[in-house]
């Protein structure tokens, strides 16, 4: 895909390189939480599957991406992270600076994320699962816990409802307790109401309960809420 000429665009799908600090403040991580069998899906870039392992969580992070050779990932994770931080720098004025206090900040603590990453690759590949929505290649009920970050919502320009609603029911299949997505916005700030509340009723319509939850993390002005599917009641 070539990255459009709108300077409004964001071109391709980003790949982030998040801490597991930032993980925390998004999705109200506890120490119970980091305990489990956890998804990171999609994965990107994020030093979250290394340092949670760190605490004694089985982590498994799953992208497309991951089907790279590693010495070309472990490259393309600094370069986007690059990219990232260009486009958040331009567009400043849509974004909350407190979790990382300036621009240039942001981008330090993502570039370490992104060399966090590409160490733990190398060191434990397994834990890295080429593999995308919404077709996973997991047994049901494989996690504790799973945790979706920038992807559903975010792109809702190029991800429609039908792909959007196989994605959550792919998720809680694959899930036997919380899915917590992040943010519910898309990648300039919009609001996805309308979309949250057709996904919400169609997922309880096929037993899969869901929440609406606050969050302390906030980078998109006003994105303070994640959703969360509950248990399926199939």
């Amino acid at each position: 895909m070539k990255h459009p000429t709108e300077t409004d665009s964001l071109g391709e799908f980003l790949i982030s390189a998040r801490p597991l600090a930032e993980y925390r403040a998004i999705f109200e991580l506890t120490a119970a939480d980091l305990r489990g069998r956890i998804l990171d899906c999609p994965g990107g870039a994020a030093s979250f599957a290394a340092e949670a392992a760190e605490l004694g969580a089985q982590v498994t992070a799953t992208d497309p991406v991951y089907a790279k050779p590693a010495a070309e990932l472990r490259e393309l994770a600094r370069t986007e992270t690059e990219r990232t931080s260009a486009y958040a720098g331009a567009h400043r004025d849509r974004y909350r600076w407190d979790f990382y206090g300036a621009p240039d900040r942001h981008q330090s603590i993502r570039l370490a994320a992104a060399t966090r990453f590409g160490d733990d690759l190398l060191a434990n590949p397994d834990r890295y699962v080429a593999a995308q929505l919404p077709a996973l290649p997991f047994p049901d009920n494989s996690f504790d816990l799973t945790l979706s970050s920038h992807l559903l919502f975010s792109y809702a320009d190029r991800l429609d409802a039908d792909f959007h609603l196989a994605a959550l029911r792919e998720l809680s299949r694959v899930t036997i307790g919380e899915t917590r997505l992040y943010p519910l916005v898309d990648h300039t700030g919009h609001p996805q109401d309308d979309l949250v509340a057709h996904l919400r009723k169609e997922l309880h319509a096929k037993g899969i309960p869901t929440a609406l939850r606050p969050t302390r993390y906030e980078f998109h002005i006003g994105a303070t809420t994640m959703l969360v599917l509950q248990p399926n009641q199939e």
